[in-house]
C-alpha cells in the first residue's frame, strides 16, 4: 500500500452511504485556509463565556468571509486549521470558557443551525453549521470539546480528577448544515488544556462527491493511530486541521504533508495555522501526484491564505471513469506554476544496481545532532560520487552529481539515523537524509537551511525495517519537487531516484517510522 503511487488501495471499510457513479463525479473540488489567527493575548488568564465568544467571533468572521470565497470558487469541501479559532497555550481551568459540549453524531443527528434550541452553549457549533449550510459546502473545524466522565460512577477510570474530559476536537459539518463527524486528537503535543481520549478514535465521513475521508489532526501525522489505521483499512482522502511549528531540515510543514501523501498514497488535505513568531506556516492540497501548497516566506506580510484546487477522486469504494495519473504537475502558490515530469517506475523497470548490504566505516563520517539525533554523517566533498553510511546497522546509500551554480562554496553530507526519538516527542525511526549543511564546517551539517544554489541528480537509497517510509524532495525557499522515481522491493530497500532540478536543493528524504518499536 504504501509507496506505490501506481496501483491504489484495493480494500475498504464498508461505506455507510452507497456511492455509485452516477452518484459521484470523478473530480471535486478542495479547499484549506491557512488563518492568521487572532490570539488572546492572556490565554493563561480565565475569560467569562461571554468574552471567550467574543473572542472567536472574531475568528469566525474571517471563517465567514473565506468559506463564501471558497464558495464561489466552486469548492465542495473546505478544511480550517486546528486552534483556528481559540488559539493556544491555555491550561486546563484557562479554557472553560471556550469549551462546548459537542454531541456524537454516530449517537444522534442534529443540525445546529436548524435546531440552534436543542443544547445550550453551543453558539460556534451553530455559527459553523450556518456556515456550511449556507455556502453549500462539507466544512471541518477545530475547536475544543468539553464531555462529562464518570468518576463517581467508575472510579477506575481514566476520568480526570475535575469529572470531565476536554479534548482538541475536528467537527464536520454536511452542505446543509448536519453535524457528521467528532474527532478527539489522539497524539497531544504540549497541550495543558486537553486529555488524550480514554480510546483511539478512527473517525470517517462520507460525501456525495467524493466518497470517504478519514479525520486527523496536527501531530496525528506522526503516529500509527488514528492515522495509519485509516489507510491501512482502505481511507484514501484524509482531512488534517495543524498547527506545525516547522523544523528543518526534515520536518517543515508542506515538506512532510506532501511526503505522508506520497509514502501512503492519500489524498491530504491540510490546514495550517500562520503565526511568524511561533513558525507555524504552510499549508495544501495533495494527491500522490500532484501538490496545490503555500508557504510564506520570513517577512512576508502575516495574513491568511485560501487554496482551492480540483481534485480526483481516489475513494476505492467508488468505481467510475478511470482517474489519470499523469497529471502530475507541482504548482506552489509563492511561486506561480512549477512542473516536474514524473515516471514512477516498478522495480522491473529500474535498471540502477542495488547498494551492498552494509557498508563499510569511514574516517570522514561522524555524529552530529539534526533534530535532536544523534545521525551519522558523510560530508560529499567531490562534484559527484557513489558513497554509503550507516548508524549502528542501518545503511543508507547515495550515488549523486552535483551541479554548482557559479562559484557557489557550499557543504553537502549524506546522514543516516536509526533509533527512537524523544525530544518533543518520543518515536521509533530509520531516516536516510542528503542535507545541505548549515555552513562549511562539518559541525553545521543537521542545522535548518532554507535556501540552496547547488542542484544535484541523485538516487538516495535505503533499507527499511518498515513499509512506512515517507519520501520528500525540498528545493530552496520552500518549493517542493517530486521524485522521477521511487520505489520499493520486498525486501524493504526504498529507492528515490531524481534529476533536473528547477531549484537549490535543501533536503532529500526518506522518511521511515518504526510504528511497531514505539512505546505506549
Amino acid at each position: 500500500m504504501f509507496l506505490s503511487v501506481v496501483v491504489f488501495c484495493s480494500f475498504a471499510l464498508t461505506s455507510s452511504v452507497s456511492l455509485t457513479e452516477s452518484d459521484v463525479d470523478p473530480w471535486y473540488v478542495a479547499a484549506v485556509y491557512e488563518h492568521n489567527v487572532i490570539l488572546n493575548p492572556e490565554p493563561g488568564v480565565p475569560l467569562s463565556r461571554v468574552d471567550a465568544l467574543q473572542h472567536m467571533q472574531k475568528n469566525l468572521d474571517i471563517y465567514e468571509e473565506q468559506a463564501a470565497r471558497a464558495a464561489r470558487q466552486g469548492a465542495q469541501i473546505l478544511v480550517f486549521p486546528e486552534d483556528g479559532l481559540h488559539g493556544f497555550n491555555f491550561t486546563r481551568s484557562s479554557i472553560s470558557g471556550y469549551l462546548e459540549t459537542i454531541p456524537d453524531p454516530q449517537q444522534e443527528s442534529w443540525n445546529p443551525c436548524t435546531e440552534p434550541g436543542k443544547y445550550n452553549n453551543t453558539e460556534v457549533l451553530q455559527r459553523l453549521s450556518c456556515m456550511a449550510r449556507r455556502n453549500n459546502l462539507y466544512l471541518v473545524a477545530n475547536m475544543p470539546d468539553l464531555q462529562p466522565c464518570p468518576l463517581k460512577t467508575d472510579p477506575s477510570s481514566s476520568c480526570p480528577s475535575d469529572g470531565r474530559w476536554q479534548f482538541n476536537t475536528n467537527v464536520v459539518f454536511r452542505s446543509d448544515g448536519l453535524l457528521v463527524a467528532r474527532y478527539h486528537k489522539q497524539n497531544l503535543y504540549f497541550e495543558k488544556a486537553f486529555d488524550t481520549p480514554p480510546q483511539p478514535e478512527i473517525i470517517t465521513f462520507d460525501t456525495p462527491f467524493a466518497g470517504r475521508f478519514g479525520i486527523m489532526i496536527c501531530f496525528d501525522i506522526l503516529f500509527h493511530k488514528p492515522t495509519v489505521t485509516l489507510v491501512e483499512r482502505g481511507v484514501r482522502q484524509l482531512v488534517y486541521p495543524t498547527a506545525w511549528m516547522n523544523q528543518l531540515p526534515l520536518l517543515d510543514s508542506i515538506q512532510f504533508q506532501w511526503a505522508f501523501s506520497l509514502g501512503a498514497n492519500v489524498t491530504l488535505l491540510a490546514a495550517n495555522i500562520r503565526n511568524n513568531r511561533l513558525n507555524m506556516r504552510g499549508s495544501g492540497i495533495y494527491t500522490p501526484f500532484s501538490a496545490t501548497y503555500h508557504h510564506a516566506q520570513k517577512g512576508d506580510p502575516e495574513e491568511g491564505r485560501l487554496l482551492v484546487a480540483r481534485m480526483p477522486v481516489l475513494d476505492p469504494l467508488w468505481v467510475g471513469p478511470s482517474v489519470s495519473t499523469d497529471e502530475r504537475v507541482v504548482r506552489s502558490e509563492t511561486t506561480s506554476s512549477t512542473a516536474t515530469e514524473s515516471g514512477f517506475c516498478h522495480q522491473e523497470n529500474c535498471s540502477d544496481s542495488p547498494p551492498p548490504e552494509t557498508a563499510p566505516s569511514s574516517s570522514v563520517t561522524f555524529i552530529s545532532s539534526m533534530m535532536y539525533d544523534p545521525f551519522t554523517f558523510f560530508l560529499l566533498n567531490e562534484t559527484e560520487g557513489d558513497v554509503n553510511v550507516c548508524n549502528g546497522t542501518f545503511c543508507c546509500h547515495l550515488r549523486y552529481r552535483r551541479l554548482q551554480h557559479g562559484g557557489s562554496k557550499e557543504l553537502y553530507a549524506l546522514g543516516a539515523f536509526a533509533g527512537t526519538h524523544t525530544v518533543n516527542g518520543r518515536y521509533a525511526l530509520q531516516v536516510c537524509a542528503l542535507v545541505r549543511c548549515g555552513g562549511l564546517e562539518a559541525s553545521s551539517c543537521g542545522q535548518e537551511v532554507e535556501e540552496a544554489e547547488s542542484k544535484m541528480d541523485f538516487l538516495l537509497e535505503g533499507k527499511f525495517g518498515t513499509r512506512y517510509v515517507y519520501p520528500s524532495v525540498l528545493a530552496s525557499k520552500m518549493v517542493l519537487e517530486q521524485p522521477e522515481h521511487l520505489e520499493t522491493a520486498a525486501d524493504g530497500r526504498v529507492t528515490m531516484k531524481h534529476s533536473k532540478m528547477a531549484g537549490g536543493l535543501v533536503t532529500a528524504c526518506l522518511y521511515g517510522r518504526m510504528y511497531h518499536l514505539d512505546i505506549e
